[in-house]
């Protein structure tokens, strides 16, 4: 049985699974094949990490005839969510909001992504006042 993605993904683990999310099903071979011209790898190199990456339950497999498909078990945001999680539990003392300020400091945002993020917190705010008027009523 899967246990629990405690695990982060190595670099890759990373090329691998991409092929994973974008393909939803997927064989060792096509994964080496789709593979090839950027980072060529031995069927047994997949095999590996596919191994791998089922043991830390971020893939299940079916078996078709004496074929794995291989399939995601965790949508690709939830990994990077789960990723970012850990560089602000590491890094920023488990505050997004220093992790924010350092990126806007260091102009990773852009003034127009600036305005899309504060709207998207007005729209949780907004969102959040109105849940705790409907459960006053």
């Amino acid at each position: 049985m899967p246990r629990k993605r405690k695990v982060q993904l190595s670099p890759l683990e990373n090329i691998v699974m991409r092929v994973v999310w974008e393909r939803g099903s997927v064989t060792a071979e096509q994964i080496r094949v789709q593979l090839a011209r950027s980072r060529p790898m031995k069927d047994s190199t997949v095999r590996t990490v596919l191994r791998r990456l089922e043991e830390k339950g971020y893939v299940k497999h079916t078996t078709e005839g004496r074929t794995f498909v291989f399939s995601p078990t965790v949508a690709s945001h939830r990994v990077a969510t789960e990723a970012v999680r850990g560089i602000i539990d590491r890094f920023c003392d488990g505050s997004v909001e220093n992790l924010l300020v350092g990126m806007i400091d260091d102009e990773l945002i852009t003034p127009e992504k600036l305005k899309q993020l504060a709207a998207r917190v007005a729209k949780a705010e907004a969102a959040e006042s109105e849940k705790h008027r409907s459960k006053g009523d």
